[in-house]
């Protein structure tokens, strides 16, 4: 029971409990603090290992750099450059159509394209890679029904596996990072000047040439830049098409030559070339919200421009043909195989393999999901600037490719298995779960990042004081006020980090236990082992479940624009 107040002096000596408490709330503080910043140096082990590498390198490390650049590393950074410049090209032309195609005209089907366009995010790119190599390769059904047709002799098309045929693949599959952001600036932030200038009489041509176009720029800039990390990051399409890439040759060098010096050097050029597209990336958007706001005023809205006729025919084939070449047909090739091979078709492994993927799927969505609340939490209680520097050191994780995560993580388990030969932790890594969970962890923990602090953005924190005021804090705080609020945008990260998981290949080859196979794993093999008929179970499995996302993303953009109206 609470003393009453009084005005005497000795009335303000404290209670003995309150030093209690105060000292309480600083243990729990620090405590706090210390397991964010334990969080984020867990999940920056590969980062830190590769920096650490290159500064304490030995001489024989920089002796491995000097004989790449002398023979292998010119046709990396050739092959790299030259790829990432065409897909950055293609997809920027092709993003940026699409999104002006159903934002600035209407036309019949409009709202089916706006949804479809959205499909080729299902698709693994490697699978895509499968598909149309099986359907275009000089054994498939296309060059061998036209050289039966024709009687023509030896290849009717070029072949496919090379760096063009990669950039194809790239293209129809990552350009909806710069559909969905130039569709989202341009449905935001280019109506009401759209229709000003059409006041002043300026035709449509110019109005898209000087005033959404610029608009856009920023967004095809971050999305070009998103599409780039994929490219740099992917291992599945290069492997198998045989193109020499950064991502490649990290592979090449630990697992074929075994030379782990080769491969931490690669892995650091790799990181430092993410780097500074991410930087890109970060500076696009710095300015897309610029943009947003000094474009955010009220205003007559701007109609699309209905088309008719051919108009809407061109329309059709600008939203059509990426669907069609980045989801129709793969899905059609792979299911021609499916059905030849149903007979044989390896089931009971199936189930094991499924099994296999949607419990690491599983495990990782769940810890991942729950990093991320904690981080948000801590970050919305206590703004501190070592909590700010370990969620952006934990939103970073992304970016960084799945085979530097690899080479990050084996490095110091290869150090301490130096210092201490009886260490168990190449055993805890390399022969249960745990490395690949790790992997997971550090590139899926900033997705289920962002999608929490989109959640609390959505919460003011005068809702937490009031909370305090009648007596909430702590853990009850986050259970009573912040968890009811924030349980649509957790269930998201769990969905987004679960097919993330699902899909993920270059982590997953490398350290999985032995005989523990996953759908992307086997998808991978047995496509390499031109074995596309049983590749193309676990392969449209995956393609089924990378749907869910898509289908949510739909339903997300189609709530944001009519709230927005």
């Amino acid at each position: 029971m609470r003393a009453p107040i009084s005005s005497s002096p000795a009335a303000a000596v404290p209670p003995a409990g309150l030093g209690e408490s105060a000292a309480y709330r600083v243990a729990v503080r620090f405590l706090g603090q210390g397991a964010v910043v334990a969080l984020a140096a867990a999940l920056a082990v590969p980062v830190a290992a590769l920096a650490l590498a290159a500064l304490l390198g030995e001489a024989a490390s920089w002796q491995v750099l000097r004989e790449m650049a002398a023979t292998v590393l010119p046709d990396y950074v050739y092959t790299t450059v030259w790829l990432c410049l065409g897909v950055a090209v293609a997809v920027a032309m092709v993003g940026a159509a699409t999104a002006a195609a159903v934002t600035l005209f209407d036309f019949p089907g409009r709202r089916a394209a706006e949804w479809l366009l959205l499909l080729p995010l299902a698709m693994p790119a490697y699978v895509v890679a499968y598909a149309y190599t099986d359907f275009l390769q000089y054994a498939g059904p296309l060059q061998t029904a036209l050289r039966e047709a024709f009687g023509w002799q030896g290849w009717v098309f070029p072949e496919i596996r090379n760096a063009w045929g990669a950039g194809w693949v790239f293209t129809f599959t990552l350009y909806p990072y710069v559909y969905l952001l130039t569709r989202t600036a341009l449905t935001e932030r280019a109506p009401q000047l759209l229709e000003a200038a059409r006041l002043l009489g300026a035709p449509l041509s110019r109005r898209i040439r000087e005033v959404a176009l610029p608009l856009a720029r920023p967004a095809i800039a971050a999305g070009v830049a998103l599409a780039l990390m994929e490219t740099l990051a992917d291992y599945g399409v290069v492997s198998y098409f045989g193109v020499q890439t950064f991502t490649a040759g990290i592979y090449k060098a630990w697992l074929v030559m075994d030379d782990r010096a080769a491969a931490a050097q690669l892995a650091l050029l790799l990181l430092l070339t993410v780097a500074a597209v991410l930087w890109v990336e970060q500076r696009a958007q710095r300015r897309l919200r610029f943009a947003g706001q000094r474009s955010a005023r009220g205003g007559a809205e701007s109609r699309p421009t209905a088309l008719r006729g051919a108009g809407a025919a061109l329309a059709w084939a600008v939203c059509g043909l990426p669907v069609l070449f980045g989801f129709v047909l793969p899905v059609l090739f792979m299911l021609r195989p499916l059905l030849e091979a149903w007979d044989v078709l390896p089931w009971s492994s199936f189930i094991g393999w499924a099994r296999n993927s949607l419990t690491l799927a599983a495990v990782s969505a769940v810890l991942a999901t729950g990093a991320a609340l904690a981080l948000g939490f801590a970050l919305r209680r206590l703004p501190t600037a070592l909590n700010r520097l370990a969620v952006r050191v934990v939103g970073l994780g992304y970016a960084v490719p799945g085979a530097v995560v690899v080479v990050g993580l084996l490095l110091p388990l290869g150090w301490v298995q130096a210092h201490w030969p009886d260490s168990p932790a190449a055993a805890w890594l390399l022969t249960t779960v745990l490395g690949v969970v790790w992997a997971y962890l550090v590139r899926f923990t900033a997705v289920s990042l962002q999608s929490v602090q989109s959640g609390y953005s959505r919460l003011p924190v005068s809702w937490d004081d009031a909370a305090v005021t009648l007596g909430v804090s702590g853990a009850a705080l986050w259970w009573r006020v912040h968890w009811p609020l924030l349980r649509r945008s957790a269930i998201a990260a769990l969905l987004l980090v679960f097919v993330d998981v699902m899909k993920e290949l270059p982590a997953t080859l490398v350290l999985r236990p032995f005989d523990f196979d996953t759908l992307a794993v086997v998808a991978h093999q047995m496509a390499r082992d031109e074995r596309l008929g049983e590749a193309a179970l676990p392969a449209l499995t995956l393609v089924a479940v990378g749907l869910i996302p898509v289908v949510l993303l739909s339903r997300a953009l189609r709530r944001g624009e009519a709230a927005a109206c």
